[in-house]
């Protein structure tokens, strides 16, 4: 049963137990993110879940006026919680693919940045190429287009993939690694801060849209027809209102929208 109509259920219960307005209330949306992908998404020193998703993610509640819970899940197992119904939906800059979609729907995208490589500031690679890193051991996070575009591009590199971001980039810290690849925006991020200061960005990739799809989407459970066209009309709407700059601005100094 999809969510809305899962909705529309449990209001007209409610409707009859205490009126209209006890219906609005129980307009809520279950939201599942990874909560270890800075600047995207992260739990901050205070144990608060924060980022660029989880804000964009309040924006698209405060538009649909729904009351959204967070939920955080480990990002091997955030598609399989979404079947089963832990959450109804999973903002955490997860990239629409064809493979996928054969699991889950999507939303229209909420953002769209390239991926990257970044080395060790005295590393002697000069590029980016699958034939510059011939040989090197490159690290991705597991179960994500990175990873896939890793595997299926840089045969001839030693691919090695981490549950998550954080383990990758410490082996790289630590010498375990000659490259790591993923988003430019989380390399260029991480390479600001104190831990990331041994590293550099070797340089910018092409995505390739067979691996990498259109951009990062909202997934919900297939057959949520209503809830997706719920979300597509809120990111429309906070694109329109400036909603989405703002947030975009208290993260980044370009559009990370994409083309």
């Amino acid at each position: 049963m999809s969510f809305l109509k899962r909705f529309a259920i449990t209001a007209a219960v409610v409707v009859l137990a205490t009126g209209a307005a006890g219906a609005q209330d129980m307009k809520k949306v279950k939201i599942g993110t990874e909560g270890a992908y800075p600047p995207f998404n992260y739990i901050d020193s205070n144990g608060e879940l924060k980022g660029f998703d989880i804000d964009i993610a309040k924006a698209l509640c405060t538009a649909m006026k729904a009351d959204c819970e967070f939920v955080t899940q480990d990002w091997d197992g955030i598609i399989p919680a979404l079947q089963a119904g832990k959450f109804d939906a999973i903002i955490a800059s997860m990239s629409i693919t064809e493979e996928r979609m054969k699991q889950v729907d999507f939303t229209n995208k909420y953002y769209n940045t390239p991926p990257a490589i970044a080395v060790a500031k005295d590393s002697t690679l000069a590029g980016a190429t699958p034939a510059d890193l011939k040989g090197v051991t490159l690290g991705a996070q597991a179960s994500t287009t990175h990873g896939n575009f890793a595997e299926a591009k840089y045969g001839e590199s030693e691919i090695k993939l981490y549950p998550t971001a954080e383990e990758y980039k410490l082996d790289l810290v630590n010498g375990r690694l000659d490259a790591v690849m993923d988003d430019s925006v989380v390399l260029g991020e991480w390479l600001k801060t104190p831990e990331g200061a041994c590293c550099k960005l070797l340089g910018t990739l092409t995505p390739d849209p067979a691996i990498h799809g259109p951009g990062a989407g909202i997934a919900i459970r297939q057959g949520d027809t209503e809830l997706k066209e719920m979300f597509n009309t809120a990111i429309d709407a906070i694109r329109a209102d400036g909603t989405y700059q703002k947030i975009n601005a208290e993260y980044f100094d370009f559009d990370v929208y994409g083309g």
